[in-house]
């Protein structure tokens, strides 16, 4: 999650994460951050987040915005980026993502022991280290007794054999087999979304909106984007004093679901939205 480090002479205040689609910043109460100075205006500037990028509107600031020296009116944000509203300053962090826990594929390479194979193993290796022969008796002929040793010792020398090919693994091992592989849920399937131009010099063009987030409108007059996301396609203001509309309402300054054959109307040019396959 991306994150604001706000400062000023040097000093960190306070982290604020950007949870929000919207954060406001201004000098005025109902601002997401609230910066009571007076080189800051009273609806200073507007941080959008879509996913993982987030852009930053200057909303017509007396002193204006600055981004790493530098005044913008739209910017977006990349990780380290300083935002600097007159002694004050907010450093843009984008937190990466913490890395997932093991994979479907990570659990097929996994090993077991078969509880027979085990069971199995383990009388093998006992019949194999038991030896057949008994200690030689101190009774019979020399030898006998001569032949009862020497017999003795090859049982003994193959009874330290058998233990040490059980404790290398060259005996007889538990038979090992894959574990199953673990079951997925299927993904839900999603129909592309299109926009076809209805007015303008553009009119009768498609676009294919198969991007997360796809930009409309004109730059410094009016500007929307729409983004892609798993439970369907939304569309949220980003620049300009009008808000896009949606058959012919403002969508406002939240996330606005787009349904099969909506009429956006953005920067005084119609298209409509649908839904293809």
């Amino acid at each position: 999650m991306a994150k604001l480090i706000l400062s000023m002479d040097g000093l960190v205040l306070k982290e604020i994460p950007l949870v929000k689609e919207r954060t406001t910043i201004g000098r005025k109460p109902h601002n997401d951050i609230q910066i009571d100075n007076l080189a800051v205006s009273g609806e200073h500037a507007v941080i959008v987040t879509i996913m993982n990028d987030s852009f930053l509107e200057d909303l017509g600031s007396t002193n204006g915005t600055m981004v790493n020296g530098g005044t913008i009116k739209k910017h977006f944000l990349q990780s380290n980026d300083v935002i600097e509203l007159g002694k004050y300053k907010l450093k843009y962090i984008a937190e990466a993502a913490h890395p997932v826990g093991a994979s479907a594929a990570d659990f097929e390479k996994t090993m077991v022991l078969r509880p027979s194979a085990i069971k199995a193993a383990t009388e093998q290796a006992r019949a194999t280290a038991s030896p057949t022969s008994t200690v030689p008796s101190a009774e019979g002929s020399l030898p006998q007794r001569r032949s009862e040793m020497a017999e003795a010792t090859r049982a003994a020398a193959a009874q330290q054999v058998a233990s040490a090919a059980v404790s290398a693994g060259t005996a007889s091992r538990p038979e090992l087999a894959p574990a199953p592989a673990v079951a997925q849920a299927p993904k839900p399937t999603q129909p592309l979304g299109a926009i076809q131009i209805l007015s303008g010099g553009n009119a009768g063009k498609e676009l294919e909106l198969t991007k997360p987030l796809t930009t409309l409108g004109k730059p410094g007059t009016q500007v929307a984007v729409l983004t892609r996301r798993p439970h369907g396609y939304f569309i949220t203001h980003v620049e300009g004093t009008q808000h896009p509309q949606v058959n012919g309402q403002s969508i406002g300054s939240t996330p606005h679901a787009l349904k099969d054959h909506d009429v956006i109307e953005i920067a005084g040019v119609k298209m409509e939205f649908f839904l293809k396959g």
